[in-house]
């Protein structure tokens, strides 16, 4: 014992040689248990084909959109620097109005919106309840467990609170999911998409989204307007100063410039420079990938097996 303190050079050696032996052992159990990496290999590669191959085909339509041009907007920035206490009073924003684009988007975003959108175009059956897309008729296949659509009855079983028909809350959490934007700072283009099971209802739900939205922030707008005219109206029937008056007047010919403005522009918030199309390819699942990894996991779980198996026989 006192020599092997005494010699560092022995002791380091028998620990290298007990490593090697570890490894020699550890790599025989391994080729001992290649029919084990093989069976869950094997089983776990079909699993990944069978699973791919059962997974619908997703279609991915969108759209490139600009932010339209605020041509309206230079009169009210004129007067914002020495009127704007004065617009603030009447609800009138002539500071630029902000970042409409942006507030557009979160519109779009919005439960309210996404709500009202659904029951607008009465998506709900091909939001929550559609099973396939037939390529060569075009037509829709629903789950007959959740929705019949030859008497427009919902089918499902769910529990409370929940009903047989989706909830808009539920819808919402759906809807948000297959649809994306996409902001290019450089360019500040904006790319809607959305993503479906049928690339018809894909391309058709991507252009309503569009109208819709530039016809929400229109009514915003045109709405605001007609407020802040009846009330700058008001102030000018009850005040004499001149001065004061000629104000009122340039900021009710601005509203009325806002809402003539809307009325003849249907591109209000969002101009669309490449239209959605009907897509040809899939967009998922990639079935390939798919089949890759889940053959690699099997292959990394066989091995963590064998090891796990080895160190325990080990203690």
């Amino acid at each position: 014992m006192e020599n092997n303190l005494n010699n560092p050079k022995q002791t380091s050696e028998h620990t290298v040689a007990d490593e090697e032996i570890d490894l020699r052992e550890l790599f025989t159990a391994i080729w001992q248990g290649k029919w084990i990496i093989i069976a869950i290999t094997t089983l776990f590669a079909v699993a990944s084909v069978f699973y791919a191959i059962n997974q619908p085909n997703i279609y991915k339509s969108e759209a490139l959109l600009a932010p339209a041009e605020e041509q309206q907007g230079g009169g009210l920035g004129a007067l914002a620097g020495q009127f704007g206490g004065l617009a603030g009073l009447a609800g009138v924003d002539i500071g630029g109005g902000g970042d409409k684009t942006q507030l557009a988007l979160e519109i779009l975003k919005s439960r309210k919106f996404t709500s009202n959108f659904i029951e607008k175009h009465s998506i709900l059956p091909d939001l929550m309840a559609v099973e396939s897309w037939d390529l060569a008729t075009g037509s829709l296949t629903y789950d007959t467990d959740v929705y019949n659509p030859d008497t427009n009855t919902w089918l499902r079983e769910a529990k409370a609170p929940k009903k047989a028909e989706p909830s808009m809350q539920e819808a919402y959490k759906v809807f948000s999911k297959i649809i994306d934007t996409n902001t290019d700072p450089e360019t500040s283009t904006i790319t809607l998409s959305v993503a479906h099971i049928s690339p018809v209802i894909a391309q058709q739900w991507v252009n309503w989204l569009i109208e819709d939205i530039n016809i929400e922030v229109k009514q915003r707008d045109v709405s605001e307007a007609i407020k802040s005219t009846e009330f700058l109206t008001q102030q000018l029937e009850k005040t004499k100063v001149s001065d004061i008056r000629s104000v009122l007047y340039n900021l009710v010919e601005e509203q009325t410039k806002t809402i003539m403005f809307a009325n003849v522009r249907d591109e209000y918030v969002f101009k669309t420079i490449d239209p959605a199309i009907i897509p040809e390819e899939r967009f998922k699942p990639r079935r390939a990938i798919i089949c890759i990894a889940g053959t690699f996991l099997g292959i990394i779980l066989s091995f963590f097996f064998l090891v796990l198996r080895f160190f325990l026989k080990r203690s």
